[in-house]
């Protein structure tokens, strides 16, 4: 399907975001960032000198919109694909279509693709030429970050915009145009109060499409009066979007954003943020099972030692979750949540575990000491295996001083344990043992 086929776009049926689509910089809402009066971007388009560029952020924020937009200014070729429909086959033949178009005709190409983040690589590969040579200029729209999604070598060609949620004020023009637009609402006999357009403009979430979707749907199902107007109130407005949308795409990046808010709020002893994103998180119906392995591994590396019940509370919480589910499993996840925030924090596990992988990794396998070697089989005694090991509890305080290490070690040590709750104490037994 052409996303910007021109029947479809102006159909009188077409839902109202497809028929307000901008078809130029000036009727485009929001992105000032970007797009704004003398912003590199915005000049590019206006003169006709767009380079391969990669738009990305989350849905209804204009990336398509600026597709079309390029594609209504442009004074080249200009091509739309859909990363879900699209295969090598076609890319090939335009890419080809592109290369004889520049070489023969000196006319440019610009090809968009929507979701670009669901090429497979193959189909990325094929475009990689075309772009490099200046055959295509790419367009790629995605959702996600494109870091994580698209090819590094056709990242390194394209210049990254991140576009970003739209603000409330940008939601009310575009509603405003929207209720005057002959090609909109403006030939439907309708008023929406003040107070209804700023609960749809807040319950889109910086999303122009869901605003637009609810606008049109509280006009349209609202009767007219005997004057044959319809009014919409702010009742009608919340009966409309019933419920508010938080964004949250649980295989896109935003996903990722969350649970990074959520971790570092757990880590930086905050109780109160760490249960505001593990709210974002239920609402937007995240596995728990998610949520309880994030709060194994926070337990584990950043309280650590300094509360070793911390990790099982997290392991309460999984428990919980396993023999209640949800909702009911909400509370003891929230309690361990709370536990793990407060408690006392230290990264001295992790750090000893990756300094061990660390020095295994740069000194090799060296061979294991004899006296620790094991002496349970017949004829371990003949090899020496176990010979002047030194059984701890036979001594005062369950310890002695001996060598448990390759002797090629050398002063290794790569568990330094904090000043902070119990790991306190066990810092003064180690400096009292290695004393000894």
């Amino acid at each position: 399907m052409d996303l910007f086929d021109q029947s479809s776009l102006r159909h009188a049926n077409a839902p109202l975001a497809v028929r307000m689509r901008p078809e130029s910089l000036d009727e485009y809402v929001g992105q000032e960032h970007i797009l704004g009066e003398g912003r590199l971007l915005r000049r590019a388009i206006t003169e006709d000198v767009l380079r391969s560029i990669i738009l990305y952020g989350p849905p209804g924020v204009g990336k398509t919109t600026l597709g079309y937009v390029v594609s209504k200014t442009t004074k080249g070729v200009f091509v739309n694909v859909s990363a879900t429909t699209t295969g090598v086959a076609e890319l090939k033949k335009l890419a080809s279509e592109a290369r004889d178009r520049r070489a023969f005709h000196g006319q440019r190409t610009i090809l968009f693709v929507d979701e670009i983040q669901r090429l497979n690589k193959g189909q990325q590969d094929v475009l990689l030429p075309a772009v490099e040579q200046g055959d295509l200029i790419l367009i790629g729209a995605t959702t996600e970050n494109p870091y994580f999604e698209v090819n590094a070598a056709l990242l390194s060609r394209s210049q990254i915009y991140q576009l970003k949620p739209l603000t409330a004020d940008d939601l009310l023009m575009v509603a405003r145009n929207a209720l005057r637009a002959p090609r909109g609402l403006g030939e439907i006999n309708c008023t929406v109060s003040e107070e209804a357009l700023a609960h749809l403009a807040r319950i889109a979430n910086g999303d122009a499409r869901v605003l637009l979707n609810n606008l049109e749907f509280a006009v349209l199902t609202t009767l007219p009066n005997e004057e044959g107007m319809r009014r919409v109130d702010l009742a009608i407005a919340e009966e409309a979007a019933q419920a508010q949308r938080v964004r949250y795409d649980k295989s896109g990046d935003n996903h990722y954003d969350v649970i990074s808010a959520f971790i570092k709020s757990l880590r930086g002893s905050d109780p109160d943020a760490a249960l505001y994103w593990y709210a974002r998180m239920v609402y937007a119906s995240e596995d728990p099972r998610f949520i309880v392995r994030r709060l194994l591994v926070h337990a584990a590396e950043d309280v650590g030692m300094a509360d070793p019940t911390a990790i099982l509370m997290a392991q309460a919480a999984g428990f919980a979750l396993e023999w209640l589910g949800m909702p009911e499993a909400r509370i003891p996840i929230a309690q361990a949540i709370i536990y793990i925030a407060t408690a006392p924090k230290s990264n001295s596990v992790i750090t000893a575990v990756d300094g061990a992988l660390a020095a295994v990794e740069k000194t090799g396998a060296y061979p294991v000491p004899t006296h620790l070697r094991d002496a349970h089989y017949a004829g371990a005694a003949k090899l020496g295996h176990g010979q002047g090991y030194k059984y701890p509890h036979d001594y005062p305080h369950h310890y002695v001083a001996q060598d448990y290490l390759p002797e090629n070690m050398g002063d290794y040590q790569v568990y330094v344990p904090s000043d902070q709750g119990r790991e306190k104490i066990i810092k003064e037994r180690l400096e009292y043992f290695r004393k000894r």
